[in-house]
């Protein structure tokens, strides 16, 4: 039995990250088209989208550094 703790808690964090997003985009987005229709749905999806845009190029960026300086034998 291999008892990883780093992998597993990288593991917990990416469920808990995925399960965070489908809550927003489900239950979110659910709510607003039971609520205030489905156009209004789809322009919220629209600008939880839009949100997230800045937050994956951020990401990106900070994996693209980090490959960059492993590449550079910094660690």
């Amino acid at each position: 039995m291999n008892r990883d703790l780093r992998k597993y808690m990288k593991d917990t964090n990416v469920r808990l990250i995925v399960g965070a997003l489908a809550m927003l985009f489900i239950v979110g987005d659910g709510l607003i088209a039971l609520i205030y229709g489905w156009g209004a749905a789809l322009m919220g999806l629209l600008c939880m989208l839009g949100a997230f845009v800045p937050i994956g190029l951020i990401l990106l960026l900070l994996s693209l550094s980090d490959w960059i300086l492993k590449r550079a034998g910094r660690d």
